[in-house]
């Protein structure tokens, strides 16, 4: 197996490029699905969080309000720490759960870590190698207000709150610039297959971490 970590800031493009690589015949996780999943009524990270933030953020079905609780996070570091110190964990738990029932074939998954350099989750997942997908900030938060219908303030708040773009692709192994075109952004992602698929040629020629002559 090959296991690639796809990070990137918000409104880069990264989802958009999991789902270009799926169609290329990878298998995703997608860590920001299993978030949401871990917090749904009944699992224990919900109680946790309803604990920490109250009945505010709880919305009329039993389910966590989301936009109510983004609302508290965002503008306190010390919530939104209290909240990724409840969440996280359950998160890169089923992380590793999932890559471990894939077992170890020749599958490519990728897996959607948004936050794997503030994290510094690059050596809990025995990544083969982090792709990063970057944009410069004002495409970025012209993507979210037109796209996401955000809120300027509000795309700028949670840009600022991310790692810096130099700290990400300071991380990088490849990086993805998405700029243009979604047709621009399937060559690159091509490009980013072909490399992909060299780890894989790479790692069943030399298994095991065995070196070549």
């Amino acid at each position: 197996m090959i296991a690639i970590g796809l990070t990137g800031g918000i409104g880069s493009g990264k989802s958009t490029v999991g789902s270009m690589l799926v169609g290329r015949g990878a298998v995703l996780i997608d860590a920001d699905e299993i978030a949401r999943e871990v917090v749904q009524p009944g699992r224990p990270a919900n109680a946790k969080v309803i604990e920490r933030f109250g009945d505010a953020v709880v919305a009329p079905d039993g389910s966590l309000d989301r936009k109510a609780l983004a609302a508290v996070v965002f503008n306190d570091p010390v919530c939104l720490s209290d909240l990724e110190a409840i969440v996280h964990p359950e998160v890169r738990a089923e992380v590793l759960t999932r890559l471990a029932a894939l077992g170890a074939g020749d599958d490519v998954v990728v897996i959607d870590l948004p936050l794997l350099v503030e994290r510094g989750d690059v050596t809990k997942y025995a990544l083969s190698g982090v792709l990063v997908v970057d944009a410069p900030v004002d495409i970025a938060i012209e993507r979210l207000v037109k796209l996401r219908q955000m809120d300027r303030f509000d795309a700028e708040a949670r840009i600022a709150n991310q790692a810096d773009r130099p700290s990400r692709i300071a991380l990088a192994d490849f990086v993805i610039m998405n700029m243009g075109t979604l047709e621009a952004l399937e060559e690159m992602v091509g490009r980013a297959w072909r490399w992909i698929e060299q780890l894989r040629a790479d790692k069943a020629s030399f298994p095991d971490g065995a070196e070549g002559p």
